[in-house]
């Protein structure tokens, strides 16, 4: 498996309502100092129906400035569409954080 196609993998497993970060998926992959490549991957993220990326964050929670699939605005409408508040460009990582199981 590709380390795209383990960033993916791992992005289909969040639930909806739910978000995580960069750097939780690069360690549940096994590359933990990888969360840049984990953003790049999903910035080319084939299927973003399939592979719900909008449900990725920052470590502070912050959406992604550059979400490739619509922007910031995009992303805060389809989380907030799954009840998960959005609130000046953040997310509350301590309420709708998944930390994989």
């Amino acid at each position: 498996m590709t380390f795209d196609e383990a960033v993916y993998e791992y992005v289909k497993r969040v639930p909806r309502g739910k978000v995580t970060t960069y750097g939780m998926i690069a360690r549940a992959i096994g590359h933990p100092r990888a969360s840049r490549q984990v953003g790049n991957a999903l910035h080319r993220n084939p299927t973003p129906v399939v592979v719900p990326c909008h449900r990725v964050v920052n470590r502070e929670g912050r959406l992604a400035p550059a979400f490739a699939f619509g922007g910031t605005e995009v992303q805060a409408r389809l989380l907030e569409e799954e009840g998960v508040e959005v609130n000046g460009g953040y997310v509350d990582l301590r309420k709708y954080c998944w930390e994989g199981k």
